[in-house]
């Protein structure tokens, strides 16, 4: 009952105008974000980051939030249309999404999409309202060696439970903290890695190294493979909506299932791409309609779609009551909150009531004002693809520049911005995960700060890390998602000796 009247207090946040104007704002430039090919979530939320300064952190992180899910929404556009992904996670929807619109049947894998992001989404936001707070109050409890566990388990999490080679993620994640590194030192204030710099004192920031990272290096990457969109038109009116929301009832089951496949994936540092792909191959092997994936079935459009959006919105449970984001845009939006002065982990709930369940009730209005946005939007986005991409390319590498100008209001910033959009650039083409790189940025120096101080208080002794029952059940779950790969490599290897063994 608590968590319905402080959502109740957080609807009344809703009640500013000015709330309500900045979410269809947020709602329609995230759409827009995932519709361009080379953009995306976390990338529009980095380079809009400056543009919420002057705002009340509260206004900043509903439009910031509803970027995200425009972002979710928008990335089906482009995959149904065009065959091509807005979003990563969106490329499990091209599988049936692409033959459907080949079909003639664009608008019913549109609505279809664009209503299973919703449910998704709309399961994601009920559990993050009734499981927060609880996990908030337990995190009460947490000292460093406690704190520190968590971000150890969020890193191994990310090493184990990656699609890419863990060597590349540790190498990821170690740029990270080195660049987290630069700067004073969190505990003594000496200087680190500054090589008499004076430009270097503040290290490097985080929101400039995201623009760069996410921004120009995905520019880059997509100037040099070239676009070039060929799809059918959209057309969605009432009639295709309302016979597409009477088909989907027979898919209850796998949007249910696409949901839990979401939310755990969000929670944890699997991501909706992975999670779009799981419910994907869940509800091919489950489904009736199995073999029919591949050739324009509504259900392999709702199934990717729900996890995508479920896992999407999930992951800022762990950003909120925890501090550890559990995707690379809850990371952009981590970053956000600690620029505006604000603490993510359990004392926000207590601190910052306003700001928090203001959030939430956001999520609730904001992912039906998408639903609506993209319901009546889809042919105006869809025409925006006809502009050349060496037009709209210039234009967003000009937002990323004035986006890192606005941080500090200096030029030598905008040099940083560069240098790593190419380091991003090198990055993806070399396939080296981006995710890893920025949560080491952003959680680099508070682990730090956490490791250090539990040796502090227990005079140097690394047993303070399974001193009790609860840190040792934290780091012992952390080397198991560290030595997961192992393990899964273990298991397939017995199950294959087994098969092999000859019958008796």
């Amino acid at each position: 009952m608590d968590a319905l009247s402080s959502l109740i207090d957080g609807f009344g946040v809703l009640g500013d105008p000015m709330n309500i104007m900045y979410m269809f704002i947020g709602i329609t430039l995230g759409v827009l974000i995932g519709v361009l090919p080379g953009l995306g979530g976390a990338n529009g939320v980095a380079i809009l980051l400056p543009l919420t300064f002057s705002m009340s952190p509260t206004s900043a992180i509903i439009m910031l939030s509803c970027i995200y899910w425009g972002a979710l929404f928008g990335g089906a556009i482009t995959s149904i249309l065009f065959n091509i992904p807005g979003e990563p996670w969106s490329v499990a929807t091209t599988f049936d999404g692409y033959p459907m619109a080949q079909q003639g049947r664009a608008g019913e894998a549109l609505t279809g999409a664009f209503t299973s992001s919703f449910f998704g989404a709309l399961i994601a936001v009920v559990i993050l309202t009734f499981l927060a707070p609880l996990v908030a109050d337990f995190a009460l409890e947490f000292g460093p060696a406690e704190l520190f566990a968590v971000q150890l388990l969020t890193f191994c999490s990310f090493v184990g439970m990656g699609k890419e080679p863990p060597f590349k993620i540790i190498a990821s994640m170690m740029f990270g903290f080195a660049l987290a590194a630069v700067g004073q030192d969190p505990t003594t204030g000496q200087l680190r890695m500054t090589f008499g710099w004076y430009e270097l004192l503040r290290g490097f920031d985080f929101l400039i190294a995201v623009i760069g990272l996410f921004g120009i290096g995905e520019i880059l990457l997509t100037m040099e493979e070239g676009l070039a969109f060929k799809g059918k038109t959209a057309k969605i009116n009432p009639r295709i909506v309302l016979q597409t929301w009477a088909k989907l009832p027979k898919y209850w089951v796998t949007a249910l299932r696409g949901s839990i496949v979401g939310c755990w994936m969000g929670i944890t540092p699997g991501g909706a791409t992975p999670a779009s792909f799981m419910s994907y191959g869940l509800a091919k092997r489950m489904s009736k309609r199995g073999p029919n994936f591949g050739k324009g079935e509504l259900e392999g459009v709702v199934a990717p779609e729900t996890a995508a959006h479920a896992a999407g919105t999930s992951a800022l449970l762990p950003m909120l009551t925890l501090g550890i984001p559990g995707s690379p845009t809850a990371a952009v939006l981590l970053g956000g909150l600690l620029i505006w002065g604000l603490q993510p982990g359990p004392l926000l709930f207590i601190e910052q009531p306003e700001f928090v369940w203001g959030l939430i009730a956001s999520m609730y209005i904001g992912n039906v004002a998408g639903l609506i946005v993209v319901l009546t939007t889809v042919p105006l986005f869809a025409a925006i693809l006809r502009i050349p991409f060496s037009i709209i390319a210039p234009v967003i590498v000009v937002i990323c520049a004035v986006g890192a100008y606005t941080v500090n209001n200096a030029l030598l910033d905008m040099s940083f911005m560069l240098v790593f959009g190419v380091i991003g650039y090198v990055f993806k083409k070399m396939n080296y995960p981006l995710a890893p790189l920025v949560l080491a940025l952003v959680l680099g120096d508070m682990a730090e700060s956490n490791f250090r101080n539990a040796m502090i208080l227990s005079d140097g002794s690394l047993s303070i890390f399974w001193s009790n029952g609860l840190v040792g059940s934290i780091c012992g779950l952390a080397l198991v998602m560290l030595l997961w790969p192992v393990f899964s490599a273990g298991l397939r290897r017995l199950r294959g000796t087994t098969s092999q063994l000859p019958a008796q």
